[in-house]
């Protein structure tokens, strides 16, 4: 990808299977971000191609949507502070039944819809391992009042209740302690054992995944690694 500064990011060439980890490793401004919305459908690069999920980037920019959900990246999709947890998670709702459901599953009564959404937002509260109840208000709770780990635990939730093939997480060691960091690593780990392949954008990763790094000039040549220990 180019820019008005030249290169973001470029010669990346990455294979991961269903299910994997892949973490973007790298300092702040070198391209992490832009590389973790153009794998997702999200930028469009400028020469070169991917295939996630079997569809092809740049081409494929919309179907990769359909299959891939964003949890927080700063400036793109941030939680809304002044919005309570349960706030999120019905909005969340009724997008997945307004968007992303099909023409017959609108024809089902309303109070069958409805149970299908709530039963989506709980599977994916189990996941990520947010127990409402243990919040200050329950889900009454405004964002603003979230530790960074639960807070993170909301937005990989609002992200899973669209059931993606592909999930996408913005600085995953920013703001966390390390027994925080260590949980989240442990989460991100058991959704890609669920099958769900994750991409990371994070400073050092956990080891033992498919590292993409990019360098210090942000004009990238990124290289990756499998498997590192």
């Amino acid at each position: 990808m180019k820019g008005p500064r030249g290169w973001t990011f470029r010669g990346v060439s990455v294979d991961a299977a269903p299910g994997s980890l892949v973490t973007i490793e790298g300092p702040s401004g070198s391209g992490r971000t832009c590389l973790l919305l153009a794998l997702s459908g999200r930028m469009k690069a400028t020469e070169g191609y991917a295939e996630v999920g079997g569809h092809r980037l740049p081409r494929g920019m919309a179907a990769v949507r359909r299959i891939s959900g964003l949890g927080p990246v700063p400036g793109v999709n941030e939680l809304d502070p002044a919005f309570t947890v349960a706030e999120h998670l019905r909005e969340r709702a009724l997008l997945q039944r307004r968007f992303d459901g099909s023409p017959l599953a609108l024809l089902r009564p309303r109070a069958e819809r409805a149970a299908a959404s709530r039963a989506r937002v709980e599977a994916a509260l189990a996941t990520v391992g947010l127990d409402l109840a243990t919040l200050p208000k329950g889900e009454r709770t405004s964002v603003r009042d979230l530790e960074r780990l639960e807070s993170l635990r909301l937005s990989v939730a609002l992200a899973l209740v669209g059931r993606p093939r592909l999930l996408a997480v913005d600085d995953m060691d920013m703001k966390l302690s390390d027994a925080d960091r260590t949980a989240a690593w442990a989460l991100l780990r058991s959704i890609a054992a669920g099958g769900t392949t994750v991409l990371a954008v994070c400073s050092e990763g956990p080891g033992n995944t498919t590292v993409i790094r990019t360098n210090e000039e942000g004009a990238a040549d990124a290289l990756a690694e499998t498997g590192r220990a």
